[in-house]
């Protein structure tokens, strides 16, 4: 088939790429002339493992494009999939300009029937008001379906070729028919593909997210209560879960999530809640929770010197989370403020994030070349995202380098034993604190 995708963020980039991957003709718009350019040119412009090899094998074997003309896309395909960003206002709620505006174009610019696909995060009600704007341009049939998206970052080009499931809403058997056949490749090999209306499958998309914030910020809290009692959280951890109901995942304690759906699809969700008379409460201390629990060993760090003011503070990792450059919402974001706010001098490494962090934070903190020159001299250590590289490091290194041999780990690396074994003080996350030797 001949499908559109407008908008080449990290959605709508590994969308096209996939639905070229499965044999399609994918012509992708963006705005951004430089950007449009240069994908043609084969430079993907996020990282995600495993993206770029798929990324240009599908230009060179012509089935993905780039375009900023949107007419000429539009032309080409009876399939058209938004796939633009939805930013939180200040008041959380889901900002659906972008979506609107190209709506718009569409039911300007279409001459024949087409199916315009919601694959943005949207509200309840978005399918409504992207068909009302699109009919009030045009008299031509078209169909709107609601499919989110359900891409961990990191783990996108495996989640989008092996997909746990396919949501698909909509009210048109024909549109229906359409989706089916795009995702006939996931059905054949036993993936289900649910259709129901589109407003349950807009909220589908909220609850998911919403569920998982909710359960992550559950065992934070487990964690907190954790160091109060003296019970140790990894093993409370493996006894829920190990029941099936609970399930492993999403139970590592650690400072906070972040990233570009979680923070912004909680905020959105309880925004649209209270458009509706309805409080989502629990939603409302996950929020309240995560934001605290993001800078909780920031006012560790202040506790155990006294005082940040004049401390160097060495921080390994800057992205949301590992094997992605995306810096929404991040911990390491948070942190930084509080303690440049403090005095503290901060020295950060993350050689896939850093370029993102400079266009934020500038040169209010230096930046290493290699995790371990991060720590010349440093009064203690801050891990923020758990990169592979931090797994098994050097600790005779790290004390070598290191003014004091303090580490604060926000995401759980080490075994405490090993740290007490090296003679480093060490504060994790619901577990004893090991003291210094």
């Amino acid at each position: 088939m001949n499908i559109t995708i407008v908008g080449t963020g990290y959605v709508g980039l590994v969308t096209g790429t996939t639905l070229a991957e499965l044999g399609n003709n994918v012509y992708c718009v963006d705005i951004d002339e430089k950007k449009v350019e240069a994908m043609r040119n084969g430079i993907v412009p996020i990282y995600e493992p495993n993206l770029e090899e798929m990324f240009l094998r599908n230009i060179q074997s012509k089935r993905l494009f780039f375009t900023t003309d949107l007419k000429e896309a539009l032309d080409q395909s009876e399939v058209i999939y938004l796939a633009l960003p939805t930013p939180p206002g200040e008041d959380g709620s889901a900002d659906l300009s972008y979506v609107l505006n190209v709506a718009n174009r569409i039911g300007e610019m279409m001459t024949e029937y087409k199916v315009i696909v919601n694959k943005s995060t949207v509200p309840v009600g978005t399918a409504d008001r992207v068909r009302d704007t699109i009919a009030a341009k045009t008299s031509i049939p078209f169909d709107v379906v609601s499919n989110p998206e359900f891409l961990r970052e990191g783990f996108a080009v495996e989640d989008s070729m092996n997909p746990a499931r396919v949501v698909v809403g909509s009210s048109s058997e024909k549109a229906k028919e359409i989706m089916s056949k795009i995702y006939q490749p996931f059905t054949n090999t036993g993936i289900p593909i649910i259709f129901m209306d589109e407003k349950s499958s807009e909220l589908t998309k909220y609850a998911a997210n919403s569920f998982l914030a909710v359960k992550i910020t559950f065992m934070n809290e487990i964690a907190n209560y954790c160091e109060k009692v003296g019970a140790d959280v990894d093993k409370v951890r493996l006894g829920m879960g190990s029941d099936d109901r609970i399930g492993h995942r999403f139970l590592f304690p650690g400072i906070g999530y972040g990233g570009s759906c979680f923070p912004k699809d909680v905020k959105a969700l309880i925004k649209s809640g209270k458009d509706e008379n309805f409080h989502f409460q629990i939603l409302e201390a996950t929020e309240e929770v995560n934001t605290l629990q993001k800078v909780i060993l920031s006012h560790d760090i202040e506790k155990y010197f006294g005082s940040v003011a004049g401390k160097k503070i060495a921080l390994w990792g800057l992205a949301f989370k590992a094997n992605t450059d995306d810096i929404r919402e991040a911990s390491s974001l948070d942190n930084i403020k509080i303690l440049l706010q403090k005095g503290a001098k901060i020295t950060a490494y993350d050689k896939i994030a850093e370029e993102n962090v400079r266009k934020i934070v500038g040169d209010k903190i230096e930046y290493a070349s290699d995790m371990y020159s991060a720590l010349n001299d440093a009064d203690c250590l801050l891990i923020a995202t758990e990169w592979p590289e931090f797994k098994n490091p050097n600790f005779d290194l790290i004390a070598e380098k290191m003014k004091s041999k303090v580490i604060f780990d926000g995401r759980n690396m080490y075994p405490p034993e090993t740290l007490e074994q090296h003679g480093f003080y060490y504060k994790s996350i619901g577990r004893k604190t090991i003291e210094k030797r």
